[in-house]
């Protein structure tokens, strides 16, 4: 015996999602408690696309149920893209409207993307975006006014804080694998950057010298090109003067003779073999003068931009360099917008900053 069945329809088109919603809104405009509602979706579309926001559909439906649950909960998509460098990914929230919202309830935002570019999106992420609006660390939500889209922009700060995360991961493991592929070649193996000399062996590695910490703060990654910042404290301008720095790599007769903390910097072959390994500015005050200086390492400008942020901060007595891998792929300015942010990261997680701001607060330096 041959059973029929009804097909299922076809789901609905970008415009019939359009439509669907331009009806949905003159609804809710005819209801003056749902004003609030209707104005602020409009608000989103103008922000974020008319095509961006979409009402929502269980996926079994086939855009056939009711954006409005039986308790009076609106329910909507709103698509967005991560902000540049980031604008080619994008991901999709669910937005839920109590029947009370805006004035007495709040709304509840939820990931629908299981995928943020090639990464999984994982329950740290999805919970951490449900609790938008109930956690201390989320948006703050009162009674009678709209919040939708602080909190959708809250929600695009935590995935583009996520997504870097992961893809400074991914960095760095290709740079541990290809360390590791590298530590297997012969030794009379002849690949060598362009501005490497042939037949020179890795520098001898260099000690610190004793009683300095150097930070080291997490990758910046951006269209494959990678940023490090790394900062410590010095007590003379002799520790990091670069003027015979080029015989650190040259000869290690001349060992002696070179800036100890940049030439152990640079011993290190995972540095050295950076497109510019030691971008870096320093500022060192030895009884009432000021000594400071910069090196750009080939990326002109650079160590300038980081001196810089050193005067506006106010930080003395620290060494600060970036590392910067290129990627293959032209930054422009931006690249100089890393190279600031990875100095000033290593700043922060060395506790120079907080040095700065007590003597900015109490016009006297704090001891150690």
């Amino acid at each position: 015996m041959l059973h029929s069945s009804t097909p299922s329809p076809p789901p609905l088109s970008n415009e019939d999602y359009a439509q669907e919603l331009q009806d949905f809104l003159t609804e809710l405009l005819e209801n003056t408690d749902q004003e609030a509602v209707a104005s602020e979706i409009q608000v989103l579309q103008s922000i974020y696309g008319d095509d961006a926001i979409r009402l929502w559909h269980p996926p079994s439906t086939n855009g056939n149920s009711s954006a409005r649950r039986k308790d009076g909960t609106i329910r909507y998509e709103v698509i967005m893209s991560l902000p540049s460098p980031h604008e080619d990914v994008s991901l999709k929230v669910l937005v839920s409207l109590p029947e009370t919202y805006p004035k007495s309830s709040p709304p509840q935002l939820q990931l629908l993307s299981k995928y943020i570019g090639p990464f999984g999106a994982d329950s740290g992420l999805f919970g951490s975006i449900l609790r938008t609006y109930i956690s201390v660390n989320g948006v703050e939500w009162t009674p009678d006014n709209v919040c939708v889209f602080d909190g959708l922009q809250s929600v695009l700060e935590r995935c583009v804080e996520w997504y870097e995360d992961k893809l400074s991961a991914e960095k760095a493991g290709e740079l541990v694998r290809e360390d590791a592929k590298e530590s297997i070649r012969p030794s009379s193996s002849n690949l060598y950057r362009e501005d490497e000399i042939p037949g020179i062996q890795d520098p001898t590695p260099v000690a610190l010298p004793a009683g300095v910490q150097i930070f080291v703060a997490e990758p910046i990654t951006d269209r494959k090109s990678v940023f490090i910042g790394r900062a410590c404290r010095i007590n003379h301008p002799s520790e990091v003067s670069s003027s015979l720095l080029l015989y650190t790599c040259l000869d290690p007769e001349f060992s002696t003779k070179v800036p100890l903390i940049l030439s152990h910097l640079m011993s290190d072959r995972r540095i050295a073999r950076a497109a510019h390994p030691i971008i870096n500015a320093w500022r060192c005050q030895v009884d009432n003068v000021l000594h400071q200086d910069n090196d750009d390492d080939g990326e002109t400008a650079a160590g300038g931009r980081i001196a810089h942020l050193l005067q506006i901060l106010e930080v003395n007595n620290v060494l600060v360099v970036v590392t910067r891998y290129f990627g293959g792929i032209h930054l422009g300015p931006d690249r100089f917008k890393h190279i600031n942010q990875a100095a000033r990261n290593a700043l922060e997680l060395g506790g120079f900053l907080d040095a700065a701001d007590t003597k900015r607060n109490t016009g006297r330096a704090k001891k150690h």
